[in-house]
């Protein structure tokens, strides 16, 4: 069996800065499993630029932005394996891999790092009628035909989401020559970056259709066209509303999920509401030893904030190797008012430095709203925000000076204020 100090499932970007961060923290055994060809992850097929402008101060492309990292685990000699698949992971710290030069092979390392990033939700997800017929993709399957293997999935083409790879995938394909005739939105806001509206839709004039769906799909052995239907509050289409729209090709980019097959059979504690793992101020999960972060923790907006978050989770697990870590009495972090998560959902007083950076996301839009943080029954942060969107994340800097003002605190709660 195979012996390492600390183990990192994933070569994305998270895995990548979560293994330089452990390596500057003075951990020389660690290993990168990555199943794919190539380090990078699904940067290698965003080939778009506004990557790094918060960790470079410049604008980059995916593959750009993920170089960087690449140059440096290779400069600082931290060993990889590429094209290997991990089959198991247990409580433990054992994991099972296999690959055509090593066969199966058995891991135990004495800590963990989950960065499997996550998944797009397919057709079967969402239960649109019709026949299964080709010509739909999910958005991110569309972007690597594109980007990377250089085929075109259709001409006429209908988008239901707005994510932000589902409008990048609008400007993408119309800039390869393809008809966007529609992005249609379940919701009555998008949940894509605003930047990316604009960017993305309203420089090429693609309708966004709030508050629509896509109802039925028309075509035998290629989709022919889409039924489309405005929705009311319950979400629910309104048949006198239907609309047809001739396409050939149908893309979906209706939701992400975090990667956790593996962290199930750890039996490491799920979040109902992200998907992903539920972890502490060190982004370690309820499985000691076990750390996460990235997309498999929860769906990010930014790759500039997997990166700091991976930062984080890399020197959590050499402080973690090293016997560095504090316990001790835990804070709960309450999502509440309009606030549907936080990470991380606990917090130890003893490990937090200067500040710690809470990530949350709202539940709807709001305008001209408060972000509140109480700490028990005690507000002590109180933000003004001209917008708050379920596609933008938001963050609340917690002070050391809070923790030490608090020190009986038993909770934390963050949400959103109208007055």
């Amino acid at each position: 069996m195979e012996k390492h100090d600390v183990v990192i499932i994933g070569g994305g970007p998270a895995g990548l800065a979560a293994a330089i961060s452990a390596r500057e923290e003075g951990i020389e055994d660690i290993l990168i499993l990555e199943r794919e060809n190539q380090l990078g992850g699904i940067l290698n097929q965003c080939i778009h630029n506004g990557f790094g402008l918060h960790t470079f101060k410049e604008e980059l492309t995916g593959p750009e932005y993920a170089q960087r990292f690449i140059d440096k685990v290779i400069d600082m000699k931290i060993p990889y394996k590429l094209n290997t698949m991990v089959l198991d992971l247990n409580k433990d710290k054992i994991v099972t891999v296999v690959n055509e030069e090593d066969g199966i092979v058995e891991i135990q390392a004495k800590s963990i790092i989950l960065c499997m990033g996550c998944r797009e939700r397919p057709r079967g997800a969402i239960n649109i009628p019709g026949s299964r017929c080709a010509g739909i993709y999910t958005a991110g399957a569309a972007q690597k035909f594109v980007n990377v293997e250089g085929y075109m999935p259709g001409k006429e083409v209908v988008i239901l989401g707005s994510g932000d790879i589902g409008l990048i995938m609008a400007r993408r394909m119309t800039l390869e020559g393809a008809k966007v005739k529609a992005v249609v939105e379940l919701m009555p806001y998008s949940s894509g970056l605003k930047r990316n509206i604009v960017q993305c839709l309203d420089d090429f004039n693609i309708p966004l259709k709030l508050s629509y769906t896509v109802t039925n799909i028309k075509g035998k052995n290629r989709v022919e066209g889409v039924t489309i239907a405005e929705v009311g509050k319950d979400r629910k289409p309104i048949k006198s509303t239907e609309e047809y729209i001739p396409c050939d090709t149908l893309l979906l980019s209706v939701g992400l999920l975090p990667e956790n097959e593996l962290s199930r059979k750890a039996d490491i504690e799920l979040s109902n509401i992200t998907g992903g793992p539920i972890v502490d101020e060190s982004l370690e999960t309820d499985v000691e030893g076990i750390f996460a972060c990235g997309n498999v923790l929860h769906v990010h907006d930014l790759v500039d904030n997997v990166t700091l978050e991976s930062i984080n989770a890399g020197k959590s697990a050499a402080e973690f190797v090293n016997g560095k870590r504090f316990t001790g009495e835990k804070i709960e972090v309450i999502a509440t008012d309009g606030v549907r998560y936080t990470v991380p959902k606990y917090i130890n007083p003893k490990n937090v430095d200067k500040f710690l950076d809470v990530r949350f996301r709202v539940g709807q839009a709001y305008k001209d709203s408060y972000i509140s943080v109480y700490f028990d029954d005690v507000r002590e942060m109180h933000t003004k925000k001209r917008i708050l969107a379920p596609g933008e994340m938001e963050t609340a800097k917690l002070t050391k000076a809070l923790f030490d003002k608090h020190k009986d605190c038993k909770t934390i709660t963050i949400k959103v204020e109208e007055e």
